[in-house]
């Protein structure tokens, strides 16, 4: 893949390096066309739908739900890419579809960056909910909005308001660039940047994610933090029955968020999946979940990315559901990847997974939980 993702730009190198006859020429002669009819061979086959893989392969479900998990491997089909489930309640992880890649050092995070973004703007009061940006001279946005259409521009601009240290910080804190895991075998951390990139700077940074490095358990872990109201547990993954009969949450921090931040937030995640770029999880207005996509491309491993990090809002099952996919061309991205995750909760709910949680809730004497949002049709 290396050899062809190079091999253009040196052809056109060398193009640029010849006389108007020498390039005739090479384009007219048998072995020019020859090489040409190679290249456009080797890019319809880097643009065609590639075959199916097994993202299941080489996985211990041993402690999995497999309640789960089989809804999990369903949506994820034959596409390169792994799905964490965390109970965002204690941090435990209920299944891990393709560990090898969920586990690896970690992956551009793309526009699921914004979430950082947002809360270090929204708890420094560089802007608050409410406040319109102006993108372009007729262009506007409000924090809300923003997260759903997720806007490019509006976060690149609050990267420069924030500047790097606090960038930084933010992310630190929410648990990027370390072991999301307790003890979990085989993870690796994820990278947070130590200068602002060279092409693009906090622009770059803010919006696309471009210098850090995620894994889907940090995504989880942040997005447990956000479901729960602010603790970030530290992700655990029982093996065996007596793990999780003995299973303890273990607290790695309590953020410093203001509830109205967080609350903010979630407004914008909501409106992603109701009117924004994560329509394709939305399957059931009774039954909201709450989002954000993430879509660009890897050039370290030369893959374009899909991102979805997303909980839902039902009952007492509370689950949170990161899908990441990867591939060569560009059959994946954010919206797809939230319709992997849209088809987890689908599948679920279809059993009554979630209803039959709040069913042995009631049996247990808790009040019911009810969460509203304002209507989003308007912005």
């Amino acid at each position: 893949m290396k050899g062809f993702v190079f091999f253009p730009l040196v052809l056109v190198g060398l193009l640029q390096n010849v006389g108007p006859a020498d390039a005739q020429a090479r384009k007219s002669s048998p072995a020019s066309a020859a090489r040409n009819s190679s290249v456009l061979a080797a890019r319809r086959a880097v643009r065609k739908k590639l075959p199916p893989v097994d993202p299941t392969e080489g996985d211990n479900v041993d402690g999995d739900d497999l309640t789960i998990r089989r809804a999990a491997v369903a949506a994820l089909g034959g596409m390169n890419g792994s799905v964490v489930v965390v109970d965002p309640t204690n941090g435990r992880v209920l299944t891990m579809v393709n560990q090898k890649l969920g586990l690896r050092s970690g992956f551009i995070p793309c526009s699921t960056i914004k979430l950082v973004t947002s809360l270090a703007a929204l708890n420094e009061r560089v802007v608050s909910r409410d406040t319109f940006i102006y993108t372009s001279r007729y262009a506007s946005y409000n924090l809300t909005t923003a997260i759903a259409r997720s806007n490019n521009e509006y976060f690149a601009i609050l990267g420069n308001r924030l500047g790097f240290e606090r960038v930084t910080h933010y992310a630190q804190l929410l648990g990027l660039g370390e072991r999301a895991g307790l003890d979990v075998p085989g993870e690796q951390p994820g990278v947070i940047p130590d200068l602002p990139p060279k092409a693009g700077g906090m622009g770059m940074m803010t919006a696309f994610g471009e210098g850090f490095l995620m894994t889907p358990l940090e995504l989880a872990a942040l997005l447990s933090s956000i479901a729960n109201g602010g603790t970030l547990y530290y992700l655990q993954y029982p093996r065996t029955q007596a793990e999780i009969d003995q299973f303890t949450p273990k607290v790695k921090r309590t953020l410093e968020l203001a509830a109205n931040d967080i609350s903010d937030l979630k407004e914008g995640m909501r409106g992603a999946v109701d009117y924004g770029t994560a329509k394709r999880a939305n399957y059931d207005p009774s039954e909201p979940i709450l989002g954000k996509t993430g879509t660009c491309t890897d050039f370290r491993v030369a893959s374009h990315m899909g991102w979805f990090g997303s909980f839902n809002d039902v009952g007492y099952h509370k689950l949170v559901v990161v899908v990441m996919l990867t591939a060569v061309n560009k059959s994946v991205n954010g919206p797809v990847a939230a319709g992997v995750a849209g088809a987890i909760y689908r599948n679920l709910s279809e059993q009554r997974y979630f209803s039959a949680a709040a069913a042995e809730a009631k049996k247990l004497g808790l009040p019911d939980i009810t969460t509203t949002y304002p209507c989003c049709s308007g912005h």
